[in-house]
């Protein structure tokens, strides 16, 4: 994610058979089975999932006893009237023995829940959709659950760093830009980057409005009685918070990076004539990111301006989504180096967060470089002359629930990696990166994970740097 203030923030999925979605106030239809088992209960085989994936600093985000293989959405949206409904289908593998399990779902009417065709028992309890199989899904076992709802979706507003994310309505659309968990707005999922999983959309909108999803369109959009259906399908895994249906009144470019990669571009009409420069830049970044980070590790590359001043930009997977401003050079570098660091690579637990923003921040002082502006040496001494900034009280290993993306997390992040690459030299330091983006391409990772991997590669003692990189309050002395 990226603040267009240079302040950078970077907001940078299994399988789902049919889906769609639709909101109101987090009601539940009636079901037509009796009504789920109590939350306290237990089975005499097997237990309920955890209402949380178990990370300290976001305890009820995600859910336990499952991991999402695929999320299959069809769904129809109506910018008019706001509704949005549909049906989501989640291909999954139980953990554990499951007598019950939740999804992360906020707002809308549910109106029916099956688990592999057969109706299930379901409850609300907040943002959680509390389902009960009609018999014990065994551990090991892959089961999907078909979630049929509707409503007007509820993006999550007045947040500490970000204002407002989720599915966001505008005039002729929808911004869906999710980080940290908003997904949950506009579908029911396990709403945690450690469950990855792959996607399929089916959406249908009004015709004249364009649908833009993660991943390649499947078949040409197909338009009938004024509607028009939009397929996409993402095959490599996606963290939910990267999914989008971004959709409105788009100029679209298509076509191929030199190095051979497909492009897909997109700009509102009030950004038309940054049409050209997206697509053009995004196509150079992608390739040179390609000679630094290791190969490109999606199917296609691109972006999109639409007209919604969100006042950031995210890295959703293949398509970084800037939200009312045309972005500069730096800016793309920094959304793009994301498909690496975020994306392919995406963190465990939110207070790793560094891991992403740090790495896409440093992109951006390496193009600068590239490109002939200052050098990534310049840019440090720069930042770390400044005695009073607010960077040294927050240590970006540490990223804090109620101030996620802190300048630190960008700024002392991307600081660390170039103390790092001084100590143990240029060679190592890209090694270590192509390294780590080849080791955890398309799953998970940790900061001890990457520590080590620097320790192994680099040759040197490296614990006291993070040490006081990462973890310390005050203002590192170690530069080297």
């Amino acid at each position: 994610m990226h603040r267009p203030t240079r302040v950078t923030a970077a907001l940078s999925a299994v399988v789902l058979a049919a889906g769609a979605c639709s909101a109101s106030n987090g009601a539940t239809a009636p079901s037509a089975v009796p009504a789920a088992t109590e939350r306290s209960g237990a089975a005499a085989a097997g237990a309920p999932g955890a209402a949380g994936i178990g990370d300290p600093d976001f305890p009820t985000d995600g859910n336990g006893g499952y991991d999402v293989a695929h999320y299959g959405l069809k769904l129809r949206y109506d910018p008019p009237t706001r509704d949005l409904a549909g049906t989501a289908s989640v291909k999954a593998a139980a953990t554990q023995a499951l007598t019950r399990f939740d999804l992360d779902l906020h707002g809308f009417t549910v109106r029916k829940v099956t688990v592999d065709g057969a109706a299930a028992t379901f409850a609300r309890d907040g943002d959680e959709l509390v389902v009960t199989p009609p018999t014990v899904i065994a551990k090991g076992a892959s089961f999907t659950v078909a979630v049929d709802y509707a409503g007007k979706p509820d993006p999550v507003r007045n947040s500490s760093n970000l204002g407002t994310y989720g599915f966001i309505p505008t005039k002729d659309g929808a911004f869906v830009t999710s980080e940290p968990n908003g997904a949950k707005t506009w579908f029911p999922c396990n709403d945690h980057p450690a469950d990855k999983a792959t996607f399929d959309f089916d959406v249908t909108v009004p015709a004249g409005l364009t649908v833009v999803a993660n991943g390649e369109m499947t078949k040409p959009p197909a338009t009938a009685g004024g509607r028009s259906t939009f397929m996409w399908r993402e095959s490599h895994p996606m963290t939910t918070y990267l999914a989008t249906i971004t959709l409105g009144k788009f100029q679209v470019r298509t076509g191929k990076t030199a190095g051979g990669i497909p492009v897909y571009v997109a700009t509102d009409p009030a950004y038309a004539r940054q049409l050209a420069s997206l697509y053009t830049t995004s196509a150079k970044v992608t390739d040179h990111w390609s000679t630094v980070f290791g190969p490109y590790p999606f199917s296609s590359t691109g972006g999109v301006i639409d007209d919604f001043s969100a006042g950031y930009a995210l890295e959703n997977q293949t398509k970084p989504m800037y939200g009312g401003f045309a972005p500069d050079q730096s800016i793309i570098a920094h959304e793009l180096a994301h498909q690496w660091f975020g994306d392919s690579v995406s963190i465990t637990r939110w207070k790793d967060l560094w891991l992403n923003e740090g790495f896409a921040t440093y992109a951006e002082w390496m193009w600068a470089e590239h490109t002939g502006g200052a050098t990534a040496d310049q840019t440090f001494e720069g930042y770390n002359g400044a005695d009073r900034s607010e960077i040294w009280q927050y240590p970006p290993g540490e990223a804090r629930r109620d101030d996620l993306f802190h300048n630190s997390v960008y700024t002392r992040g991307a600081m660390t990696l170039h103390v790092l690459r001084r100590r143990i030299g240029d060679d190592k330091f890209f090694e270590l990166l192509r390294t780590w983006t080849r080791t955890h391409a398309h799953s998970n990772a940790t900061t001890p994970q990457f520590i080590a991997l620097a320790q192994q590669i680099g040759g040197k003692p490296v614990k006291d740097l993070f040490d006081a990189w990462l973890y310390s309050p005050t203002r590192p002395t170690i530069v080297r």
